[in-house]
C-alpha cells in the first residue's frame, strides 16, 4: 500500500496528505488491504483516478506529520475523517483497530470537531467516538459488541481475564465480569487448525469450571439468534433489564 499511496501524493504535485483507512494502515492498524483507496487532502482540485479519492478540505499544520516518509494526518485526524466518512459500524471497527494498533486521543478528536463545526459528518463522530473500544481484536468483534449495545444489553468489556487464583487462563473477546457471561466469536482457525480447536475446547471446559458461562457465536448465526442466547444468560446471572 505504501507504494500506492506514494503515486498518489505524487501525483498531486507533493501537496495533498493522506487520511482515511491508508492513513490508519500507514500506523500499522491492522484489516488495511494492500488496495484500498487512498484518500488525500489536497489545497487544489485533482483529477478522479480509480482507488483515490481527494479532499478539499481544512487541515492545519498541527494536524500533520510524516509517516514512512510520507505526509500523513495524525492519528487523531485520521480518527476524524474515518468518522465522518465511513458508515457506523465500519467506522467504529476502525478506529478500534487504530486505537488498539497505538492510543489516540478521543479529547483530540473533540477538538477537532470543535475546529471544524461545519464540515460533514460531525453528528456520526459524536455518535461513534463513545463506542471506540481498543480492545476489540477484529471487526467481527467490533461488530458483535455493537449488536449487543444496540440491543439494549449492557455494554460488554473486551479482553475480559478469567481469573484461576492470580492466574489469567483465558482471555475472553467480549464479557459481562460482574455476571461471568462471556461472548466469543469462533472464526476459521477452529475449522483449519486442529490443534487450536482442542486447546480451545480444553481452555471452555477450565472457564467452565471457574463458573463462567460463554457464548460461542459464529459467522452463520442469525443477529437475533446471538442477542437471544447473550439475554438469557445475563438473565439467569441476576442481570435486571
Amino acid at each position: 500500500m505504501w507504494d500506492r499511496a506514494k503515486a498518489a501524493w505524487l501525483a498531486t504535485g507533493r501537496q495533498a496528505v493522506i487520511t482515511g483507512v491508508a492513513a490508519s494502515g500507514l500506523y500499522g492498524a491492522n484489516w488495511v488491504d494492500a488496495d484500498t483507496t487512498i484518500e488525500l487532502i489536497s489545497p487544489r482540485h485533482a483529477r478522479p483516478q480509480p482507488g483515490l479519492v481527494v479532499r478539499q478540505e481544512s487541515l492545519a499544520s498541527d494536524e500533520i506529520t510524516t509517516v514512512a516518509g510520507l505526509p500523513v494526518v495524525v492519528r487523531a485526524r485520521a480518527a476524524f475523517d474515518l468518522a465522518r466518512h465511513l458508515g457506523r459500524s465500519e467506522a467504529t471497527a476502525r478506529l478500534d483497530a487504530l486505537m488498539r494498533n497505538g492510543v489516540f486521543s478521543v479529547e483530540d478528536v473533540h477538538v477537532l470537531a470543535k475546529r471544524y463545526p461545519r464540515v460533514r459528518g460531525l453528528r456520526q463522530v459524536a455518535g461513534v467516538l463513545p463506542l471506540v473500544d481498543g480492545g476489540a481484536a477484529s471487526p467481527r468483534e467490533t461488530r458483535l459488541r455493537l449488536l449487543y449495545i444496540d440491543a439494549g444489553l449492557p455494554r460488554p468489556a473486551t479482553q475480559v481475564p478469567v481469573f484461576d487464583g492470580w492466574r489469567v487462563v483465558r482471555l475472553l473477546d467480549l464479557g459481562w465480569e460482574g455476571f461471568r457471561v462471556g461472548s466469543e466469536y469462533d472464526g476459521d482457525v477452529h475449522r483449519t487448525d486442529r490443534r487450536a480447536y482442542v486447546k480451545d475446547l480444553r481452555l471452555r471446559a477450565t472457564v467452565e469450571n471457574l463458573g463462567w458461562t460463554v457464548d460461542h457465536v459464529i459467522k452463520e448465526d442469525r443477529d437475533a439468534e446471538i442477542i437471544e442466547r447473550a439475554t438469557r444468560m445475563l438473565l439467569s446471572r441476576g442481570w435486571k433489564p
